[in-house]
């Protein structure tokens, strides 16, 4: 077994560094200039102690990503393991952590499904119009978040209205392969004290086959794909450092499923998730503290069905509900200097939360009948402390603690320290952070019962403990000056390191199963990227993931955590209105546990197998055609590659899409 040298990714972090001798460098400059997610108050991103990744709106646009998955394809220590195109199950394990271990939020509220198994979130079903940026941050969130941001978070931040307009349109259209249309239409404005968001976007294709054509049994049946999506946000400042706004949000999607190795057309999914929040916030006698008042709701329904056919004789009705409320209450006091601290913020505040899920799945089979149901709630009450000062004109430092307390189960106390330090002569920003992160068991994994022939064979485990994970890291980015430009390269690394114990899993002891705190994970690993701005019109990046996760007892790599991966990307501008975004994704192999790969007739390894790696080629043009209307062109996979992410699932194949986008 090869282990990570850190020596070595040391050293190529810090080559760079000798070559920023030259004439110091300017201030790195990153867009958008405040981060949101990592603290309560708005927060520089040089003055950040973690390793954050933002993907804004143009980079959307211009890289032509139009789902969440293919948004986040390029981020450092995220891999998404998709089961086709659209629409399909698309995990995410973000540096080496389960998929239930990522915590996804919209605009700072958790949506992660309550009714799925292990409460994970689902990044097949998103659409970006809406979106305005994308904050991803790795590493221990727990002491901001709570359960299941142990390892990071990604926060989908909607779109705002223009300050200055009453009335700003804005919309796309576009068509192309696999009978494929997607239109979108939005308008906002601000008029007096008020401003407004309306957004809408749908999209209908006919989709690809999911399941791999290596097996015997593919018979080349498309799964489509049919969503709609509706956003609306209404805003009012009656005065400086006053605000209320609400949000509202809704999606519906349908979609067609597969089972391996069998196409089944008559295989189909419904996902319907609706999602509101009301948000207050002042400063009072516009002094230096600010409070602030959420209340958040949530909906989801799933419904997958699977009716008896020629090709399966079986039958499946599963239906998935759950809801999620909140109240938070939020504080930042802005503190005095002392001495050499400045720009001190004191956040603290409280959070309850009711989550609640009912789901019942249904295989009947001439083997006999399977059911399994769960009705379940929990409620959450949290309370959390951060503070932040600056010491110095260099040195940051961030501390934070949170306790979480879930009803029947037990309480978790989390923490985060960090540091950020800059070096202005090296044109250099040096960090270090650790903390403590966990996740409380699912409802399903607390309360589901699972029956055969009506005979109780699995039942959940009220008395879980939570997933517990302990982790650090250190990284630098650096900016090199060539050639005259004082931004000539920007070079990053970070190397993290997490232990995670009472993993929770499912136990057969001949007879039934049930859910216990037995395993423990132990992961390493590190972030290398390099950009490279040449000439005004070029720009050039490659990010290279190296992922060591085990489970610490049988020293076996964990499924579907690849141990490379690396992602190639451009900007080039040929003419001053053209745009061209070419990417390439690199992942290396991952293995797969036991009965989840299978040979080209369809039967299952008994022994864990290794999925083979495998690479995609993306481009997208943009033409500037008027300063309020571009044209664009999307090509996906355009090596046609047959790549499978999850064993038997292959990545859809090759696929053009053409279109204008306006914002008047």
């Amino acid at each position: 077994m090869r282990r990570l040298p850190l020596a070595g990714l040391l050293a190529a972090g810090l080559l760079p560094l000798p070559l920023a001798l030259a004439p110091p460098a300017q201030a790195q400059q990153t867009l958008p200039e405040t981060i949101v997610t990592t603290t309560r108050p708005p927060t520089p991103q040089e003055r950040i102690p973690a390793a954050l990744t933002i993907i804004t709106r143009q980079e959307i646009e211009q890289r032509g990503a139009q789902s969440l998955a293919e948004a986040l394809a390029t981020v450092p220590g995220l891999h998404l393991a998709p089961s086709g195109g659209l629409g399909q199950l698309t995990s995410g394990f973000l540096r080496g952590a389960g998929s239930a271990g990522l915590l996804v939020l919209q605009d700072g509220v958790p949506i992660n499904d309550a009714a799925a198994p292990s409460g994970a979130f689902d990044f097949g079903q998103e659409l970006l119009m809406d979106v305005e940026r994308i904050e991803v941050i790795r590493g221990p969130m727990s002491v901001m978040y709570g359960s299941a941001a142990g390892q990071g978070v990604i926060n989908l931040i909607t779109r705002r209205a223009p300050p200055d307009r009453a009335f700003a349109p804005y919309g796309e259209l576009a068509a192309g392969s696999n009978n494929t249309l997607r239109a979108g239409l939005g308008a906002g404005g601000t008029v007096g004290a008020f401003d407004y968001l309306l957004s809408g976007q749908t999209l209908s294709t006919r989709g690809s086959n999911a399941v791999a054509p290596r097996f015997n049994s593919s018979m080349g049946e498309r799964d489509g794909f049919r969503g709609g999506y509706t956003t609306a946000r209404l805003g009012w400042t009656p005065e400086a450092g006053t605000r209320i706004e609400g949000l509202l949000r809704w999606r519906e999607t349908r979609f067609g499923l597969d089972n391996i190795p069998n196409d089944d057309p008559n295989y189909s999914g419904l996902d319907r998730r609706w999602y509101g929040q009301v948000h207050a916030e002042t400063r009072p006698f516009q002094g230096p503290w600010t409070t602030g008042l959420r209340i958040f709701s949530s909906e989801q329904h799933r419904r997958y069905s699977n009716f008896p056919d020629s090709l399966d004789a079986t039958r499946e009705d599963s239906r998935y509900r759950s809801t999620r409320t909140g109240l938070e209450w939020t504080n930042t006091l802005r503190l005095p200097d002392a001495g050499a601290f400045r720009d001190g913020a004191l956040g603290f505040g409280v959070l309850h939360t009711l989550e609640e899920a009912r789901s019942r799945q249904d295989f009947p089979s001439g083997f006999g009948d399977f059911t399994s149901t769960l009705r379940g709630s929990q409620h959450t009450t949290a309370g959390y402390a951060t503070l932040q000062y600056r010491l110095g004109e260099r040195l940051d430092l961030t501390a934070g603690f949170r306790h979480d307390a879930v009803t029947g189960a037990t309480s978790e106390t989390t923490w985060r320290l960090g540091a950020a330090y800059a070096l202005p002569e090296l044109a250099t920003r040096l960090r270090i952070a650790g903390g403590s992160g966990f996740r409380a068991a699912s409802l399903f994994e607390r309360f589901g019962i699972g029956r055969f022939d009506g005979f109780v064979t699995s039942t959940g485990n009220p008395n879980l403990k939570p997933e517990r994970s302990l982790g650090w890291e250190i990284g630098s980015d650096t900016d090199l000056t060539l050639f005259g430009q004082p931004r000539f390269a920007t070079a990053s690394w970070t190397f993290f390191q997490s232990r995670v114990r009472d993993q929770i899993v499912n136990v057969f002891d001949g007879s039934s199963s049930t859910y216990v705190n037995i395993d423990r994970a132990r992961i390493h690993g590190a972030e290398l990227s390099l950009t490279l701005r040449p000439a005004a019109w070029l720009e050039a990046s490659a990010a290279w993931t190296i992922t060591e996760a085990f489970d610490a007892a049988t020293d076996r790599r964990l499924p579907r955590r690849p141990e490379h991966a690396v992602t190639l990307t451009g900007m080039v501008r040929p003419l001053p209105d053209v745009v061209l975004a070419p990417t390439i994704l690199f992942t290396g192999r991952s293995p797969e546990g036991p009965f989840a790969s299978y040979d080209n007739t369809g039967m299952a390894f008994t022994s864990p197998r290794s999925n083979k790696a495998g690479a995609v080629f993306h481009l997208t043009a943009t033409w500037q055609w008027r300063p309020e209307i571009a044209l664009f062109l999307e090509g996906r996979n355009l090596t046609n590659s047959r790549w499978e992410p999850v064993n038997g699932f292959v990545t859809p194949g090759r696929s053009l899409l053409v279109g204008t986008r306006f914002a008047l």
